[in-house]
């Protein structure tokens, strides 16, 4: 591995590793009439296995081409946490997503460049509000326009040393926050299935310069306290500040099980 591919491997592995799959299995309880008061809660816990493809540069780095799989960002991957906490009240509901990845490598390089040892955190923490939009559709249709903001904070460090020169340190830190605004679809189609997606756009320069997400999934009620849910996501944003430039779009499957009460 170049020093070039295991710095913007490691880098974007752990960054893009979540993100706010913040929809992941935004549903209510399919099979609890909606009519029913009060406020509903879902906990969901769910991992997305990603792909990134973009350009990335990492302080005095220039930005460059990437292009990594997914099972390249599970090799480096040494642990996650990913889950949501979903509050609904008739046509409104409150979500809040939290994510935290951390990844580490190492590699032998050459005589020359010698070893390289990386090491990298981040956190993505999101919240939206949505509320369903009045516009007539069928009983067990529900589009909701949302607002919110998502946080992303990226730590790294990288070590360099040569076999006969002396030993180079970097370590920076990245966080920014973007307000973002879309659309949020539930689809119940029966007692047991449903459909679930959501698109967002925002930055609009106050974080990133853009950012948009797209997601979609399939989901099924084993019982009226557990459902599972796949599906496919994809983010993509646009950032530089201070010679940190991430502009890349991270996707792939997802899976994920929530419980209702």
């Amino acid at each position: 591995m170049t020093v070039k591919r295991l710095v913007l491997a490691s880098a974007i592995a752990s960054a893009l590793f979540w993100s706010s799959a913040h929809a992941a299995d935004v549903a209510s309880d399919p099979i609890t009439p909606d009519m029913v008061p009060g406020w509903k809660f879902q906990a969901t816990a769910y991992g997305w296995l990603t792909a990134i493809n973009g350009d990335v540069g990492i302080r005095d780095l220039p930005p460059a081409s990437v292009d990594i799989s997914a099972v390249d960002v599970l090799k480096n991957l040494d642990g996650a946490l990913m889950g949501s906490i979903l509050a609904q009240n008739g046509d409104w509901f409150i979500l809040g997503d939290l994510i935290w990845a951390k990844l580490s490598d190492s590699a032998h390089v050459g005589p020359v460049i010698g070893d390289v040892d990386f090491n990298m955190t981040q956190v993505i923490a999101s919240g939206i509000v949505g509320y369903k939009l009045p516009l007539g559709l069928p009983e067990n249709v529900e589009l909701s326009a949302t607002a919110g903001l998502r946080y992303q904070y990226i730590k790294g460090q990288l070590g360099i040393a040569p076999a006969y020169f002396p030993g180079i340190s970097r370590q920076g830190t990245e966080d920014w926050i973007d307000p973002i605004v879309g659309l949020s679809l539930r689809y119940q189609v029966n007692e047991r299935w449903f459909v679930n997606a959501l698109a967002d756009i925002g930055g609009f320069g106050v974080g990133s310069d853009f950012t948009a997400q797209g997601f979609a999934s399939v989901g099924y009620m084993w019982t009226p306290s557990i459902s599972t849910a796949v599906g496919y996501r994809a983010i993509y944003a646009d950032y530089e500040n201070n010679g940190f430039v991430y502009d890349a779009t991270q996707h792939g499957l997802f899976t994920s099980v929530g419980f209702h009460f």
